[in-house]
């Protein structure tokens, strides 16, 4: 028997009380993706440089690594006690690991236990997001009206781009009122994201409390039907294993690295390769996101009419042929050699020159000077140059008590001259001195004109557009595919796999490829060489789809 409709209001609560804990819990993994690059900084050492971006970025894949362990352990727990208490109990432990991050020290005061206990945290957090999604997706699916039933789980779906939102408003926000030297000091402004959580997660308990439990639950309870062994009946026969293996390979691994690729992988590119400046990097995606958002409804509704696979395959085809092509245009958009307005010279401005010794050679002095180049249609793109001093004698006094003096240049690059340009402390001499930079001049960030940065956040709409196509119809999908007794496990393992483990290593592995096409005839790689990863998989998951997939909509889901 099917379920029966409940009226509006009834799913409208049912809806919310669902989102609202899955939403926070999105936020809470999103803010180490959003904070990577300061996280990097606070919990490695100084001088790491991309190594330490790189183990950011791996400590955060480990939390979508161990996700599919957090399905099958509170998957088995939600098909034995309910639904309810399951992802009560998943809440409490993500924003419990949330609340933690916030508090661990960073690397300056405790050294390597700083990344330690950050991964270890993030690792609670990928479990309890394992037993999260698939216990608040069956909830809705099964409480929902059959004909309905990929609209209102398609509700579920927007939590992780809202929660995504949230993370980026509230950083943003915190960032732009302390300032950019406070907000990514060691006990500043980029920690409240975390401890925020906490009141966030309370609110949410507050609300789960009181739901009631899943109606198709608690009939198959009752009736002294639930699985005695989730596990087993889950993967250990074969015809339910077999759905599970073509729900991951056909669907979700395909949704997975076009659901990162679009949000994440896209937001890491423009900010580490294109070296757009953080605020413009998170209100393109904000503002991306604010748009797209909507059609994760629009699509889990079409999908009640048309079914699911072919609006999920279209979104795969889609990222598949636009990838590279929307992330050339990114670059070129960005390239300071393609800026073809006129330099404005009133606005452009050196900084004073910053001294550091060689830490190799302490007869090296670096004396570097940031510039901000500032073009006529409105963009800054802030360069820096180092110029080396070399001496007679290692410079073993503090660099703070010399007085280096750079010389005067045009308004846009300073070199070293001559040995009288500079003036060093009493006692020390120069052996010589540059004629040219240390190092080629450096792009450090880009402040973008209106039209480049309208025209960014346009693709990487689009891009989230091809996320709601292959993630709106998912939950309906997934819950479908399985049996009420297993359906928390079942449903819950492919999802998490798929998202968790191939779409989760996305941003870590495009970095990753990125590096290893990169030599000293060409030491920037070739930048767009990350995106076969998410492209490959996409193609694999579009194939095995394609030939096994049904289109049909199973509206009882009562079996």
């Amino acid at each position: 028997m099917a379920n029966q409709p409940l009226t509006n209001k009834g799913m409208g609560f049912i809806i919310g009380a669902s989102s609202v804990g899955t939403l926070i819990e999105w936020y809470d993994f999103y803010i180490f993706g959003m904070l990577a690059t300061i996280i990097s900084k606070q919990f490695f050492p100084e001088d790491s440089g991309t190594s330490a971006l790189l183990s950011t970025l791996a400590i955060f894949a480990a939390g979508f690594i161990v996700r599919p362990f957090g399905a099958l352990v509170f998957g088995r727990l939600g098909d034995l006690i309910g639904r309810k208490y399951t992802f009560l109990l998943t809440l409490v432990l993500m924003g419990g690991s949330t609340f933690a991050i916030g508090l661990v020290p960073g690397f300056q005061t405790i050294g390597w236990a700083a990344p330690i206990l950050v991964l270890i945290l993030r690792l609670v957090q990928g479990l309890a997001l394992g037993g999260e999604y698939g216990g608040a997706a069956t909830y809705v699916a099964e409480h929902a009206p059959a004909h309905r039933r990929g609209f209102w789980t398609s509700w579920i779906q927007t939590t992780a781009t809202l929660g995504l939102f949230l993370a980026l408003g509230i950083i943003i926000l915190i960032r732009q009122s302390q300032g950019v030297e406070t907000f990514t000091s060691e006990w500043g402004g980029w920690r409240y994201p975390f401890w925020i959580s906490l009141l966030l997660v309370i609110v949410s308990i507050v609300i789960r409390m009181r739901m009631s439990e899943s109606p198709l639950f608690a009939k198959v309870k009752a009736e002294g039907k639930i699985s005695k062994n989730p596990l087993k009946e889950s993967f250990g026969h074969r015809s339910n294993f077999k759905m599970v293996l073509l729900a991951l390979f056909g669907a979700v691994m395909g949704q997975g690295v076009i659901w990162y690729t679009g949000q994440f992988y896209a937001q890491s590119f423009i900010e580490n390769v294109c070296k757009v400046n953080f605020i413009d990097s998170r209100n393109i995606i904000l503002i991306a996101i604010l748009f797209a958002t909507p059609f994760f409804v629009i699509f889990g509704s079409l999908s009640d009419r048309v079914g699911r696979k072919w609006i999920m395959m279209l979104g795969m085809i889609l990222g598949i042929i636009s990838y590279r092509p929307i992330y050339k245009t990114f670059l070129e958009w960005t390239k300071p050699a393609n800026k073809t307005e006129l330099v404005n010279l009133t606005e452009t401005k050196a900084s004073p020159a910053v001294a550091a010794i060689d830490a190799k050679d302490q007869t090296k002095v670096l004396l570097t000077v940031k510039y901000d180049t500032v073009y006529t249609d409105g963009a800054v793109y802030t360069h820096s140059k180092t110029d080396t001093l070399h001496l007679a004698s290692p410079l073993k006094a503090s660099v703070a008590n010399a007085s280096f003096i750079m010389p005067g240049g045009d308004t846009i690059t300073s070199h070293i001259k001559t040995a009288k340009d500079v003036v060093l402390p009493e006692g020390i001499q120069y052996a010589s001195v540059s004629s040219h930079s240390a190092k080629p001049g450096v792009v450090l960030e880009k402040s973008l004109d209106k039209g480049t940065f309208w025209g960014m956040v346009l693709l990487v709409f689009v891009q989230i557009l091809y996320v709601t196509m292959v993630y709106g119809p998912i939950a309906a999908f997934l819950v479908e595919l399985f049996p009420t007794k297993i359906r928390y496990t079942s449903m819950s393992l492919p999802y998490h796999i798929g998202n968790g483990v191939f779409g989760g290593l996305v941003p870590f592995l495009g970095t990753l490829i990125v590096e290893f096409t990169k030599t000293d005839t060409n030491p920037a790689g070739d930048p767009l060489a990350g995106l076969w990863y998410p492209i490959g998989v996409a193609i694999l998951s579009l194939i095995i789809g394609v030939v096994y997939l049904q289109n049909k909509i199973d509206e009882n889901v009562m079996d």
